[in-house]
């Protein structure tokens, strides 16, 4: 890393965009300005999740942690705050405006101050791609002092400590950019005492016993010991999978195996849908309301597990305490989801560059109604025009990967221009997600909704078995001797639902209720389960295993104090059980319209036929539905003639 020359100068006009240009000060004492270089070997790209997350750098840059805000908090316009801290014994209060940014470009904020030496501070950084690789990062600061204290210690503060902790943390990002481990700092874990490291050996013990994967133990165990408390405070385990390059359900397995050793404790998030923050943290289901308010964002929101429920861990404090504190509120990082952030003053307007990732996006202001669509695509514009008055509204923009967009507020108030992405990460381990895979089940049979709490989880695929002549099996082997067959045919099946990251809901009778996230997966799996029944051990009696598979929105509900589902989902697909012979599997048009699931009909790996039929289902209106048999070509053929 190459630092280059400080400047220490007047601050006069340094091509800064206007809303952090500094104006005239009418201050007896001068401004400060501070400009640093540093080329790094990771890319912007790489970089950006580091150094825009200001909260860390804050706190990696020596800036004390901030205080509780007195009293009830007053909101202001676009996101403004009233923040506050302890420097050096001296109470510092200042009004923060907005963050501004171009992700993964450049970031800045200014802060006016109305208690302390300083009266003024702005910030500015800009990262741009090196021709050879890596990123050049350009930091400045501007510093207004108000007092002959401020006049002193700002030269002493940000032109000499800050300096050296400024370019060691950049320098640390850079290394954890590219690596796949934390990368050790003064911020990262105390050493450990004896009996924690000794309780942590022994987690790790368990862990590799109850069947969590080896490698994955091993990169848990030495995150949890060498990470800094930032990182630790909320681990998400799909992003640490991504990072780690292993397998997500892997390390979301050996995470959920922890908790119940007590290594890691579970709690589950409350996301909003604008701003995509938590706005709340429970560690049960059971304590989870589906009426939530985001005070930053002035709404109120209905919870659903399909997106705005997230299951996060954080060490146990009998391993490691994880103390975190905030040092900054409103960091660009806190919504990586927002691209391009710009607060515009009333009847002006702002011209942006913006490298845009494919997809699609929404443009609107935090103050205004409405929304306009965005979709960037190659064959999008590469100029464009964005204008509000009253109301956020007009055509779907269609823009270029590489864009230049005329912001222009022509509303006689401050508007904050918010972009963002639609797509929402796939990072988070959604509630509806983890709770229809048979490993949390296995592990937390008794997280269930609070009485009465109806929650909706999104898509879901439902399968319905029955055994075929059951009763007659009973007659024919003995009470005792088929209950044994039944139960095994229970293990077979659960089995072959949790292989397929399904979940085995319930059974009921001799009857089995799964659901999945993917319908394809849950297809192979009963095929499969149907195959190993139907051709078991010699000398054990062949059981036939009657199907039925529909896929669309559920409820989730608590029933018999266990997680359960409801809705016409769940009723058309128990159904569907009952039309199948045992040859076959019964799915619907939500099912074979699943292009994966076509896809595995299709294969001449499978050799497997789909055949059509109409027919009317009870419970529905008398409504006919188009359903599809599924089995083995030549038997798909011979009951094709049932219908």
């Amino acid at each position: 890393m190459r630092t280059s020359t400080l400047n220490i100068k007047r601050c006069k006009d340094f091509n800064v965009p206007t809303s952090i240009r500094h104006p005239p000060s009418a201050m007896p004492y001068r401004n400060f300005h501070y400009r640093w270089e540093y080329e790094l070997q990771s890319s912007p790209e790489q970089l950006w999740s580091f150094v825009a997350d200001t909260n860390r750098f804050n706190r990696d840059a020596g800036v004390p942690p901030l205080q509780p805000a007195e009293g009830k908090r007053q909101r202001l316009r676009n996101a403004r705050r009233r923040l506050r801290l302890s420097f050096l014994g001296v109470p510092v209060e200042w009004e923060e405006q907005p963050f501004e940014w171009i992700k993964p470009s450049r970031f800045g904020v200014v802060r006016k101050y109305n208690k302390g030496p300083i009266a003024e501070l702005k910030v500015l950084a800009e990262l741009s791609p090196l021709g050879a690789g890596g990123t050049k990062l350009i930091y400045q600061i501007w510093a207004t002092p108000k007092s002959l204290l401020g006049f002193l210690l700002i030269p002493l503060q940000v032109g000499y400590v800050s300096q050296r902790k400024i370019a060691s943390a950049f320098e640390g990002y850079d290394k954890m950019a590219l690596a796949e481990i934390p990368v050790p700092s003064e911020h990262s874990s105390p050493e450990l005492s004896s009996s924690a490291r000794g309780r942590l050996e022994a987690l790790k013990e368990k862990l590799l016993v109850e069947g969590a994967v080896p490698r994955v133990v091993e990169k848990l165990i030495d995150f949890i010991e060498r990470a800094d408390d930032i990182s630790l405070a909320r681990i998400r385990p799909y992003a640490l999978a991504d990072r780690w390059s292993e397998p997500r359900r892997a390390v979301l397995a050996a995470c959920l195996l922890a908790t119940r050793q007590g290594l890691l404790d579970m709690r589950w998030d409350l996301l909003c849908p604008l701003c995509r923050g938590p706005q709340g943290s429970e560690t049960s289901l059971g304590d989870i309301s589906s009426k939530v308010h985001c005070e930053t964002c002035r709404i109120d929101f209905t919870v659903n597990f399909d997106r705005f429920v997230e299951i996060t861990f954080k060490p146990n404090a009998s391993v490691r305490r994880a103390e975190v504190r905030d040092y900054c509120m409103g960091s660009p990082q806190r919504t990586p989801h927002v691209v391009v952030q710009q607060l515009l003053a009333p009847h002006t307007s702002r011209s942006l560059v913006l490298p845009l990732e494919e997809g699609s996006y929404r443009l609107r202001t935090l103050e205004l109604p409405g929304e306009q669509l965005v979709t960037v695509r190659a064959e999008g514009a590469e100029t464009a025009t964005a204008r509000i008055s009253d109301l956020v509204s007009g055509e779907e923009l269609k823009l270029a990967p590489r864009t230049t967009l005329q912001l222009e507020n022509a509303s006689d108030s401050e508007q904050l221009f918010i972009l963002e992405r639609l797509q929402w990460s796939d990072q988070a381990a959604t509630a509806a997600e983890v709770t229809a895979l048979q490993v949390f089940r296995d592990l937390f049979s008794s997280e269930a909704l609070r009485p009465g709490e109806q929650i909706s989880v999104g898509t879901l695929t439902v399968l319905f078995t029955d055994l075929r002549h059951s009763t007659q099996l009973y007659r024919e082997i003995g009470d005792a001797t088929a209950f044994g067959r039944v139960l095994n045919h229970f293990d077979v099946l659960k089995k072959a639902i949790a292989e397929a990251d399904g979940a085995l809901v319930k059974t009921i009778g001799d009857a089995v209720m799964g659901v999945f996230r993917d319908s394809a997966s849950a297809l192979n799996a009963v095929l499969t389960a149907q195959q190993l029944l139907a051709a078991p051990p010699e000398g054990t009696a062949p059981l036939t295993l009657k199907a039925g598979m529909n896929s669309g929105p559920c409820i989730a509900v608590t029933l018999n104090d266990r997680l359960d589902y409801f809705g016409s989902t769940v009723n058309m697909a128990a159904r569907l059980e009952g039309l199948s012979t045992g040859n076959d599997v019964i799915i619907s048009r939500s099912v074979y319209d699943d292009p994966d699931v076509r896809e595995l009909i299709n294969s001449p790996d499978t050799s497997l036929q789909a055949v059509p039929f109409e027919i009317v289902l009870k419970g529905f209106d008398e409504e006919r539905f188009e359903l599809w048999r599924v089995g083995k070509k030549a038997t798909a053929t011979k009951i094709s003639a049932v219908d």
